[in-house]
């Protein structure tokens, strides 16, 4: 049985009332961060689709975009999605049991809420609803809060930080540090370190944004102390 039926088989048993724990139980026959993330991208991303009140075509699309999905697969991941986004109630009980699954504010965690904000931002705007579920989700992550206003501004163009705010260091923090921070986290972002955070091979390309704005950033800091 592949990835998609197991969970498409889940989702419906979820809905049919089966407890929240006995589904994930059921999914770790596959490796359990694989499946982590898969849920929560699936799960989470389509409820998130449903936060401002309509799904969207191009939050279906992007979805697809940040989760590509094999031709033979496709039929079960589109019902695994229309389950999923029939309303938002339950989000915060995917994205606890998703948590309890890793350390706080695990990288997993925040490759997560990074996709989350791909498919929020496919209509290039953030709706105040969706903020909300994403700040939820990312304190359930045990994310922080500079961390969450760091993704914020890479994706929302009217709420562009410091340089040193996108590196998650203290306003004025010096360029030793900053070169410290720019490097573990390019390091992180790096597609073989994201692969071996069990984050599927489809999704390794959220690297890309990510890498361009940290190192955009460290440029800046760099153009600061030279001046």
């Amino acid at each position: 049985m592949s990835l998609w039926i197991r969970i498409s088989a889940a989702l419906a048993a979820l809905r049919a009332g089966e407890p929240l724990s006995a589904v994930f139980d059921h999914l770790r026959v596959a490796p359990e961060r694989t499946v982590a993330f898969t849920i929560g991208v699936i799960a989470l991303g389509a409820k998130l689709a449903k936060a401002d009140g309509q799904v969207t075509r191009s939050e279906v699309a992007m979805f697809r975009a940040v989760f590509t999905i094999s031709p033979g697969e496709e039929a079960h991941a589109a019902r695994v999605f229309n389950l999923a986004r029939q309303d938002v109630a339950g989000f915060d009980a995917y994205a606890r049991k998703i948590a309890a699954m890793f350390p706080p504010a695990d990288p997993v965690l925040r490759d997560l809420v990074e996709g989350l904000f791909h498919i929020a931002m496919a209509d290039g705007v953030l709706h105040p609803a969706e903020e909300a579920y994403l700040k939820k989700v990312s304190e359930i992550f045990g994310l922080s809060e500079t961390c969450f206003r760091a993704l914020k501004a890479r994706f929302v163009p009217d709420s562009m930080l410091d340089p040193c705010e996108l590196l998650e260091l203290p306003a004025g923090a010096g360029l030793d540090e900053a070169r410290a921070a720019w490097r573990r986290m390019v390091r992180e972002s790096h597609p073989d370190a994201l692969r071996a955070r069990g984050v599927p091979e489809e999704a390794v390309q959220l690297a890309e944004a990510r890498l361009k704005a940290l190192n955009n950033a460290w440029e800046e800091l760099q153009a600061r102390h030279a001046a």
